[in-house]
């Protein structure tokens, strides 16, 4: 069961969202602030963060970076959920380190899609990660075996010389 985080100082928007990612099956995890926010991801490192751009204190913004300069934090897909439609603010949320962008008002199947296809390309992510950890391994360890095999027939050699 992948859990999710939402940030958002809005309690309406906390309690729609919330309510259809349970009956998705999700474990859901809130946070009405940057800071609490920052604190829940840290604490229990979900598998996807919902952030509210706009909030008072920490904006959306401002959270979304420090989750990404932190080593713990840094690998979680974050996708903003705002009423900003302006490309620039979508660039800036992209730089600032998101993965996607859904506005406001929120469309729950539109949202719960970009979870899952995020979800199952953070999955495949992980997984390609693992398989060059393998094959860096592999090519190791056949490079050792090259390296004592060209040895022995250098040996070989230099006895039949």
């Amino acid at each position: 069961m992948a859990t999710i985080l939402i940030i958002d100082d809005t309690p309406a928007n906390l309690g729609v969202m919330v309510g259809h990612l349970e009956a998705q099956g999700y474990r859901v995890l809130i946070a009405q602030d940057g800071a609490e926010g920052l604190q829940r991801a840290e604490l229990t490192h979900p598998d996807v963060i919902l952030l509210d751009a706009m909030m008072p204190g920490l904006s959306g913004f401002e959270v979304c970076r420090r989750l990404k300069s932190r080593s713990n934090t840094r690998e979680i897909p974050v996708i903003f959920m705002t009423s900003l439609t302006e490309t620039r603010d979508k660039v800036a949320g992209f730089a600032a380190g998101a993965v996607d962008y859904v506005t406001k008002p929120l469309q729950a199947d539109e949202v719960i899609a970009r979870i899952d296809t995020h979800l199952k390309l953070h999955a495949a992510q992980t997984q390609l990660e693992e398989q060059n950890t393998m094959l860096g391994m592999y090519r190791e360890d056949l490079e050792s075996q090259v390296a004592e095999r060209t040895a022995a027939l250098h040996e070989i050699n230099r006895r039949l010389r």
